[in-house]
């Protein structure tokens, strides 16, 4: 469980047997029914906070397992000519999905994205693998973007969540002087 998270225990009187849990911020949410004992209550807290994380865990492949999804959807949707050397998760990309070096072959992808559906992941993923092929954003970078067949959908749900995230006020201080780019590298950034 993250270090930051606080437990907010709800008991509801409509509640019978079943016991949820979900992360709201920075808060876990733990619903019980409103007969439980405290005993039962902490024993299914601690039950529904590993399942949390046990579920949270297998939503984030580690660097291995995104750098053998990018070869699988180089080979499978851009010809595998061009492979990446490097495909990792990183921490420190707030306002772009993810980079690309074509010159080193390095993708990174922002963390944030790793908790997002599958099919949106190997969208920024084909994403920056077309910037092997192709540095900038122009005609034919698009076409093998679009060899993807969730493309569009994929950008319509990464448009959406921005603009979810843009409806709570954010500083400056979001966009970190690491995030930004050398001359060699290109970007998905958010719209």
């Amino acid at each position: 469980m993250p270090s930051n998270t606080k437990i907010e225990v709800r008991r509801s009187p409509r509640r019978r047997r079943t016991v949820s849990a979900y992360r709201d911020g920075d808060t876990t949410v733990v619903l019980v029914p409103a007969t439980f004992s405290r005993a039962e209550e902490k024993r299914w807290v601690g039950r529904m906070l590993q399942r949390l994380e046990a579920r949270e865990e297998r939503r984030r492949p580690g660097d291995e397992e995104l750098h053998d999804r990018a070869v699988e959807l180089a080979r499978r949707y851009l010809d595998g000519t061009r492979l990446p050397d490097s495909v990792r998760w990183v921490d420190n990309q707030n306002s772009r999905w993810g980079s690309c070096t074509p010159d080193t072959r390095t993708i990174r992808i922002s963390r944030r994205v790793a908790g997002m559906p599958e099919w949106v992941v190997d969208y920024v993923l084909i994403h920056e693998l077309a910037h092997l092929f192709i540095p900038h954003h122009g005609r034919e970078f698009w076409e093998l973007v679009h060899r993807y067949p969730k493309a569009e959908r994929a950008r319509g749900y990464l448009e959406g969540f921005s603009a979810g995230s843009r409806a709570e006020p954010c500083g400056p201080e979001l966009v970190p002087d690491e995030e930004t780019l050398d001359s060699t590298e290109v970007a998905l950034e958010e719209e």
